[in-house]
């Protein structure tokens, strides 16, 4: 089985996926009961600039709504299902990372094994067909004439092509100078909440980084310039980075692998929880190329209007849920500068699995692990008392240094990265933390990565196994935290089952007494169709239901017909001994 399809999640990190949403909103938890906005039209809602804003595309289960506490969302008219598609659209507007360019389609977002067609003007941006380059000619005709100025002016090769970002935003512009300011579409992306007024230091910086390039992206020599994109003057300018800023989502794969940036005004209405209701995927469902990439918003569990208030909003996440408490609380205020009131954030007596030791004692518990906020930790099952909270806070501290480093080395240094990540995991692991927990469960997710990486055609058993546990270990740790079939936990569990279903180099003919995992010849088969078995189940909800699990889910559905012929001939292999062996005892 061929491992390319394992080695393109080098790049994809859980903290991206179909849980990058942005929305407008200051709270992420309503506790008042809401208001449906009231207006000619049901699907229309008032943002801080007092205009009204049409939304096209909700459905007729799901209606606008304020609440006092979170101010605009999406609330749940009629039961839906887990596994359901809430809402399904093209965005507004999308740019592929420049890494991608020449890998993927600018216009669909498709990324064939070949038969990409260049543009011969820019040279930089890639078509499936034809129809695909033709279909993105209105707006490419101006980004193919900008891009190429860009790369002239650019000091260095590496430079050459402008960020994702910029390159989204200018086709933004360029799509509203199109459509006309009046138009719904305009109105919709200038109805987007913008929090220029309390973004973070670091974040004003990188938006001003970001206004220079767009600027210099759109080739204007003076701001007055910028009246033919409807931007009169510098707090426009700033709205609109700001807008953006906020309100985008990760493009991704089929697979999680974030390849971009995308912005729609609609599916930014969704409200915030760390504990969400819904996510954020593109899935490839769409039997039309040209509605693709299609953006979906699926549930993860069912949503009931029967229940509470607070509980039929329909929340998604703007942020990595596997995070601790205090990581996710900066990672909003910086972004978003709202503090979550989610029950998750809210929660203090219970054990979070992301910050979680085990009973010193042993006795199978768990202990809250220690930090600043406290001096004594106790096993919840047998309150025996951790008496080294020092050591542990050391570790973790320690395990977060690793973390940022080794991320940062990636891509640059391969083998330092490695080094980290297989020095620092053990260490963490002797001071206690579950595998769910914080730094730990980032650093097994990295340190896989970076082992599929490696992985050839040319495959050293000892490789592959070390692979297939490390796997397994953070499929567990995110079992811990995820609901059954969110995205993130179905695609670790099919890269377990894939990895299990790699032909063996070298099978063992007698595994040591101490490796119980993983097994090796026809047990390792079953235990990979097994895995694949839960994959797909897991995938029908995070990927939809009506999608059949999006296109990876087709994919392993595929993998489980070759597995299971695969079986048979191992079934009826040992069968046909069997029968060989009773006919020669009885001659």
């Amino acid at each position: 089985m061929s491992f390319a399809s394992l080695k393109s999640q080098r790049q994809s990190k859980a903290s991206r996926s179909y849980v990058t949403s942005t929305d407008d909103s200051q709270e992420s938890h309503s506790t008042t009961t809401p208001k449906v906005i009231q207006s000619n039209n049901p699907n229309t809602s008032t943002p801080s600039n007092g205009e009204v804003t049409v939304y096209h595309g909700i459905p007729e289960n799901v209606e606008v709504r304020v609440s006092a506490e979170s101010g605009r969302g999406l609330w749940a008219k009629n039961l839906i299902k887990a596994g359901s598609v809430i809402i399904s659209l093209r965005p507004h507007s999308f740019a592929l990372a420049s890494r991608y360019l020449d890998s993927h389609c600018s216009y669909c977002a498709a990324a064939p094994n070949s038969g990409l067609l260049r543009c011969t003007g820019c040279r930089t941006v890639w078509y499936c067909n034809p129809t695909c380059q033709t279909n993105d000619w209105s707006l490419h005709r101006l980004e193919c004439s900008a891009l190429r100025k860009w790369a002239k002016s650019a000091p260095s090769k590496n430079l050459s092509v402008p960020s994702d970002a910029v390159r989204c935003l200018g086709r933004i512009l360029w799509q509203k100078k199109k459509e006309g300011f009046d138009s719904s579409w305009s109105k919709e992306i200038d109805g987007l909440q913008s929090h220029r007024h309390f973004l973070q230091p670091r974040v004003v910086e990188n938006s001003t980084y970001l206004a220079h390039s767009l600027v210099r992206y759109l080739d204007l020599s003076s701001p007055g310039d910028l009246l033919e994109f409807g931007i009169s003057s510098a707090g426009d300018l700033t709205d609109l980075i700001s807008r953006f800023v906020t309100n985008t989502f990760a493009l991704t794969s089929p697979s999680l692998t974030p390849v971009g940036v995308s912005v729609s005004p609609l599916v930014a209405l969704f409200n915030h929880s760390c504990d969400p209701s819904a996510v954020i995927v593109f899935p490839r469902s769409s039997q039309n190329p040209a509605e693709e990439p299609q953006m979906q918003v699926i549930a993860l569990r069912d949503i009931s209007p029967n229940e509470e208030a607070d509980h039929w909003q329909i929340l998604t996440s703007y942020i990595d849920t596997t995070l601790p408490r205090s990581l996710r609380q900066a990672a909003l205020k910086e972004t978003y500068d709202f503090t979550c009131k989610c029950e998750l954030c809210r929660d203090s007596n219970k054990i979070d699995p992301r910050e979680s030791i085990w009973c010193p004692k042993s006795c199978g518990g768990m202990c809250p692990a220690p930090s600043d906020e406290s001096e004594t930790y106790q096993c919840v099952k047998c309150r025996a008392v951790v008496v080294t909270p020092g050591f542990i806070m050391d570790a973790l501290r320690i395990g977060q240094e690793a973390l940022e480093k080794a991320t940062s080395l990636q891509d640059t240094d391969y083998n330092k990265a490695l080094q980290l990540t297989t020095n620092i995991i053990p260490i963490l692991v002797s001071a206690g933390l579950t595998p769910s927990c914080h730094p730990l469960l980032a650093l097994i997710g990295l340190h896989k990565s970076l082992l599929l990486s490696s992985l050839s055609t040319d495959i050293a058993q000892e490789l592959l196994d070390e692979t297939i546990r490390t796997a397994a270990k953070h499929y567990i740790g995110l079992s811990a935290i995820l609901y059954d079939g969110h995205p993130v936990r179905a695609v670790s569990l099919v890269e377990l089952g894939k990895l299990l279903a790699v032909d063996e180099p070298q099978p063992a003919t007698s595994p040591p007494a101490n490796v119980a995992f993983p097994p090796s010849g026809p047990p390792r088969l079953k235990a990979a169709y097994e895995a694949l078995v839960r994959a797909r189940y897991e995938l029908m909800i995070g990927f939809g239901r009506n999608n059949d699990g999006g296109e990876l889910g087709r994919n392993i559905r595929e993998t489980l017909v070759s597995l299971e012929k695969e079986l048979g001939v191992w079934t009826q292999g040992i069968h046909n001994t069997l029968q060989d062996l009773l006919s020669s005892s009885q001659k």
